[in-house]
């Protein structure tokens, strides 16, 4: 079993950056595929980003493609979510997944393990 812990959320104006965290440890951090997803208020959890376990290949939404990036780091045991030209509708509760398979995934059905989950508030 893999733990998740995310971090990095919290208010920032449109337009503004925020880089998201999730630390994972229990298990190799390289057997897994990861992904982010985020929750909005009386709004089923959606799809934001993901990465394979080798992090070679990537998986975007629409609404994000060309403002998240992806990235992981082994040697920390981390993946993160850099989201940049933030909107209000980026607004969410964001979510760290994990699946022990090559990936990337996009549907949360396919992932194993979830993080807490971490509040990400865009102001206009």
């Amino acid at each position: 079993q893999v733990q998740l812990v995310e971090s990095g959320g919290g208010l920032v104006q449109a337009g503004g950056s925020v880089r998201l965290s999730c630390a994972a440890s229990g298990r190799t951090f390289s057997n897994y595929a990861m992904g982010w997803f985020r929750q909005a208020p009386g709004k089923e959890r959606e799809f934001v980003a993901a990465i394979s376990r080798n992090g070679v290949s990537t998986s975007y939404a629409d609404s994000v493609k060309g403002r998240f990036t992806i990235s992981r780091n082994y040697a920390k045991n981390t993946v993160y979510l850099q989201m940049n030209s933030l909107k209000p509708e980026d607004t969410a509760v964001y979510y760290c997944a994990a699946r022990s398979q090559i990936g990337p995934f996009i549907t949360p059905y396919d992932y194993d393990y979830w993080g807490q989950g971490t509040q990400v508030t865009v102001s206009s």
